[in-house]
């Protein structure tokens, strides 16, 4: 079986000169173990364009500089929560050329941003919440009748209307889940709900 592998100028030369001397593609693609289509293409390239080097193409012009790319990645760091698209939309307006999404999110990931679901909230452990309910005792333990006087104990009715998306990304560097601007506050009960609050309220 042939392997594949690159083939360098000085071999093309060593392949097109067998050639010329009367062998067989087949031959010379077994004593070179490459494989027969690759020395066949190269013997039609050679007969076209009489040469035997490979033409290095200079690949796809870039659609954007190096401070247009800039400007796209501080567009998406003020709004993380923004789209590819709408980062698209707004370098369009700036600059007044257009550029897809694809090309919004690779400059992105050159800039070490990746489009990843924001945390919903962070984790508090068994030993956090004992600790906080904790707190909250202690406070009022050394209070005046001045501070008791501004509590006042009332039952309160809760509404929540909004739904949580998780079809939302954010765009944030590696390693920066649970910095603030990455997370996302939860809805625990995304219908209407009511219910009765014993505690004291601060004013």
């Amino acid at each position: 079986m042939s392997s594949r592998h690159h083939i360098d100028n000085f071999m093309r030369g060593r392949i097109i000169g067998k050639i010329e001397e009367g062998r067989k593609i087949t031959d010379v693609a077994r004593k070179f173990d490459i494989a027969h289509n690759v020395v066949l293409r190269l013997w039609k390239s050679f007969k076209t364009t009489g040469m035997c080097s490979r033409r290095h193409g200079e690949g796809s012009v870039r659609s954007t500089t190096l401070v247009e790319d800039r400007y796209i990645v501080l567009s998406a760091k003020r709004n993380r929560r923004t789209t590819a698209q709408q980062v698209a939309n707004q370098f369009l307006a700036a600059s007044g050329k257009q550029i897809s999404r694809k090309t919004v999110a690779r400059r992105l990931r050159g800039g070490g941003l990746y489009a990843r679901r924001p945390v919903k909230c962070v984790q508090l452990t068994r030993q956090h919440r004992t600790a906080r309910r904790l707190q909250w005792c202690r406070e009022p333990h050394n209070w005046t009748e001045q501070d008791w006087a501004c509590v006042l104990f009332s039952d309160e009715s809760r509404f929540s209307l909004s739904s949580d998306c998780r079809r939302q990304l954010t765009w944030r560097e590696s390693g920066t889940a649970y910095r603030p601007e990455n997370i996302q506050e939860k809805d625990r009960y995304p219908t209407c709900s009511i219910w009765d609050y014993d505690g004291p309220t601060i004013h």
